[in-house]
């Protein structure tokens, strides 16, 4: 992969720059993103704690800010290496700006495709769709034999990552059917799997395939991407400072989250963290919640500074796209963000609030997928009840509908109205999410 080919400014459709605009391209992402509504959504998203009503707690908003945060830190470091250290000459110092910009816009946009619930959300839609699509049918037979086994596994793999890249290339509806139209370079930036669904296996051992990264009705979106700046299926090495961003972001901050919730001690995390334990004592004096931020604020700049530095050990692989390991595993602080991530996962994600508030997610969600896909499936039969329902969704979300089914098959068209209804209830709030199905319920 080369540095030219991946800081690619051009967008899928050319669009008209004002003769006095001195913005960058990737500076005119970040205005278009921070505008938008999509991103707005994300303050009424699950980070870790369902509606939560503690204004404390992050939302996917505020962690969208910090991976953002850290992202441009990353590129910062990451390019003074690639010219001080590795001396590659290929890397032009305007590039540093570049990549800077790209990774503070992808930051913000790493999570705009998570669905209300946060990542149980995404568990509940893929289940849903594998337990129950094979009870609908369609002119007489059954969908699941309709639709060919890609399609299928768009919604048997439904991914935030790849509704995050349809929702910006597709479903944020401006001007066309071509959604925020971002730069490319941004693009390629945010897809951290370069896998379709069809192929994506949680254990399969290349890091590219781990989860789905896009969907089938946006294949020919990602191959002009992919085309464009020449990363040949290959991961972005870009896309992986910013997956870097983002863990070393929630890793710490779910630790943050959950002491101050109560659901850890410090004297619990601080036995939990072993040798860590004695650096966080360390910064007690006497107010404990401040010890530990302030020990968080160093273990976070001791990732970052980690991370950008096994950047450069492994240069060399990242650019051919061989490097099959994220960078906060392969740095000289694994072990901590290991631990961190161990220790967020047993004393909050698996804690009997969270349990509660997940089911109530669960059922909100069922509910909605089992009204919106037996509504759409067949929009044509005479029923006020489904025809009601249908009148519920985005009239952007029709839009896109109506764009892309136009001059398709049977089998194409049902397949996007399936798409349709995912895309709507995946774009809800949780409290939105949380209110229409007690609307709906006549709660």
């Amino acid at each position: 992969m080369e540095w030219k080919m991946l800081i690619c400014p051009e967008r899928i459709r050319k669009s008209r720059s004002a003769a006095d605009d001195l913005r960058t391209e990737f500076e005119k992402d970040y205005h278009r993103i921070i505008g938008s509504a999509s991103f707005r959504r994300l303050q009424d998203k699950t980070q870790v704690f369902p509606l939560d009503k503690s204004d404390f707690v992050r939302t996917r908003l505020t962690h969208s800010l910090e991976v953002s945060s850290f992202g441009k830190s990353l590129g910062q470091s990451v390019s003074k290496i690639i010219m001080r250290n590795i001396k590659d000459s290929s890397f032009l110092p305007e590039y540093s700006t570049h990549i800077c910009d790209i990774l503070q816009c992808a930051g913000l946009l790493h999570d705009i495709g998570n669905p209300p619930f946060g990542h149980f959300g995404e568990d509940v839609i893929k289940k849903w769709f594998r337990d129950n699509l094979g009870s609908f049918k369609y002119k007489g037979s059954r969908v699941t034999d309709i639709l060919k086994p890609e399609m299928l596994s768009d919604f048997y793999n439904f991914d935030g990552n790849a509704q995050g890249f349809r929702l910006v290339t597709k479903l944020h509806h401006i001007i066309d059917e071509h959604g925020m139209n971002l730069t490319k370079g941004l693009l390629s930036a945010i897809i951290k799997y370069p896998c379709s669904s069809y192929y994506a296996d949680k254990h399969n051992a290349d890091i590219r395939k781990k989860k789905t990264g896009y969907f089938y009705a946006d294949r020919e979106t990602y191959a002009e991407v992919d085309r464009s700046c020449g990363t040949d299926g290959k991961i972005n090495p870009l896309a992986l400072l910013m997956e870097t961003a983002d863990d070393i972001a929630y890793k710490t901050a779910d630790i943050e989250d959950a002491f101050k919730k109560g659901l850890i001690s410090f004297d619990r995390l601080c036995d939990e963290l072993g040798d860590d334990g004695a650096a966080l004592k360390g910064y007690y004096s006497g107010n404990s919640y401040n010890a530990v931020q302030n020990w968080l604020i160093e273990v976070q700049r001791n990732a970052l500074r980690a991370a950008a530095i096994s950047f450069g050990d492994n240069y060399e692989d990242i650019m051919k796209g061989s490097f099959n390991k994220t960078l906060t595993e392969s740095g000289t602080m694994a072990d901590t963000m290991e631990k961190l991530g161990d220790i967020a996962y047993r004393y909050a994600f698996t804690t009997r609030p969270i349990y509660l508030l997940e089911l109530g997610g669960e059922s909100v969600l069922s509910f909605l997928l089992e009204k919106f896909v037996a509504a759409l499936i067949d929009p044509s039969e005479n029923n006020s009840v489904n025809s009601r329902i249908i009148s519920l969704i985005s009239e952007n979300y029709m839009n896109i509908y109506n764009i892309y089914s136009q001059n398709v098959s049977e089998t194409e068209k049902l397949y996007l109205r399936l798409m349709l209804a995912m895309d709507y209830i995946s774009g809800m709030t949780d409290s939105y999410a949380e209110g229409l199905y007690r609307q709906m319920n006549g709660i």
